[in-house]
């Protein structure tokens, strides 16, 4: 187990021009030591060689891509990042037989062709998941952004981990785990936006939503610098997330008092870290 101090400073975007103009901004100092930018054809990642995982996947997403992907059969091998320096990059033999999943933070099936699909596999992209959560709430979460895009035309979407003090890690390249994973959206047309955090738990993962400022504070990473000020303080009602083809009840459960219940003294928990 590893743990991690936390400084707020300031930073410049990492790089403009690619999939986000600007990028989303480093509030934390700590998160820009040993950075890769990495622009894909349809999306950017600022990776770390220090928890050998994205801290943000941003994408540009739109209606037409997402009506495209639709047409793609999902195809794709996880691989190393071959940009990347083989001391600073995960390995598919971290996963193995972890007790997690390889959870895509900019997810294949936003892309609109095979090429970028499969750039969405590279372990760049990749971060420790639950099977719990990956391949429900989380997929869930995925397809309502999907269709929010659908309906709006438009959205930004940055996606990323959240660490907690104490930091659990697999494989030989230790890995960094996230306490929890985190999907900002921003819808232009409307000047609005906001966040789900979901908790990386191994039983009934819960997720609730939060203000983009809520969300800076906490992670440490404003996703969009040129989001209007008071939009950020602002609460924006995300869709509520879908059925995921892959669990029996996308979310886990039906009864919203229930899922409720699971993630309130979770919430308590980290608003009250937001306090200090």
């Amino acid at each position: 187990m590893l743990a991690v101090a936390s400084l707020t400073l300031m930073t410049e975007p990492a790089l403009a021009g690619c999939h986000s103009d600007p990028s989303p901004v480093l509030v934390n100092q700590q998160l820009a030591q040993a950075t890769t930018f990495l622009c894909n054809q349809h999306y950017s990642v600022l990776y770390s060689a220090i928890t050998h995982g994205p801290l943000w996947a941003a994408e540009r997403l739109t209606g037409r891509d997402v009506e495209s992907g639709m047409s793609v059969t999902r195809t794709g091998v996880f691989l190393a990042d071959p940009r990347l320096l083989s001391s600073d990059a995960p390995v598919l033999a971290d996963y193995r037989h972890s007790g997690y999943d390889r959870g895509h933070m900019v997810p294949s099936h936003d892309e609109p062709d095979r090429t970028s699909q499969s750039e969405t596999f590279n372990l760049s992209n990749i971060v420790a998941q639950t099977a719990a959560l990956n391949r429900g709430i989380w997929t869930g979460i995925e397809m309502a952004t999907r269709d929010l895009a659908r309906e709006q035309g438009v959205i930004e979407v940055v996606t990323g981990p959240g660490f907690d003090q104490t930091i659990e890690t697999i494989g030989p390249d230790q890995v960094f785990v996230p306490a929890y994973t985190w999907k900002a959206i921003y819808v232009p047309v409307l000047r609005k936006g906001g966040a789900y955090v979901c908790a990386n738990v191994q039983k009934r993962p819960a997720c609730y939503t939060e203000t983009i400022a809520a969300l800076v504070k906490q992670t440490g990473i404003n996703p969009f610098p040129d989001m209007p000020a008071p939009a950020r303080d602002e609460t924006y009602n995300l869709p509520r997330p879908e059925h995921s083809p892959y669990t029996p009840n996308g979310d886990l459960d039906d009864e919203e008092k229930t899922v409720k219940s699971v993630v309130k003294g979770w919430v308590k928990g980290w608003a009250e870290k937001l306090e200090r």
